[in-house]
């Protein structure tokens, strides 16, 4: 059975280009509703440890440092189906492939500034909501 939450953040480049407020209410309007949120900004450290899955591929280094070189918007999102409507709702990884209308097709500028993530299981939303929120923001 699928989760009723996943993890999202608005991405550097994103926030930077003023996109935020569009993009959550693009999320708003498609049904999610915001559980938690927090502005903040990660280290290079942070982001080492928050993407060491990829700690092995040639893109880590370029990622973390990506992802430390400005403000992120981290949210915790609800809805029935959670991850697999988000990820529909943001698009493809590459904004080139991305279906018109999503979030990715709109606001990236790059396979690489790709505006937003979004968990791809109910697992990961856990992992990741986890790394970013306590308990008590989680409003569980």
């Amino acid at each position: 059975m699928a989760g009723t939450k996943t993890f999202t953040m608005i991405k550097p480049d994103a926030f930077g280009a003023g996109n935020s407020g569009a993009i959550i209410r693009m999320i708003e309007e498609a049904g999610f509703e915001i559980r938690a949120m927090k502005l903040t900004r990660m280290s290079e450290k942070l982001a080492g440890s928050f993407y060491a899955v990829h700690k092995e591929r040639p893109f880590y280094q370029d990622l973390v440092k990506y992802m430390s070189s400005g403000p992120i918007i981290a949210m915790i999102l609800e809805k029935s189906n959670a991850v697999e409507d988000f990820r529909t709702l943001i698009g493809a990884t590459d904004p080139a492939k991305a279906a018109e209308g999503t979030v990715r097709k709109l606001f990236a500028t790059s396979i690489e500034a790709n505006a937003i993530h979004g968990s791809d299981s109910d697992e990961n939303a856990d992992i990741e909501g986890n790394f970013f929120f306590s308990q008590l923001e989680r409003f569980n």
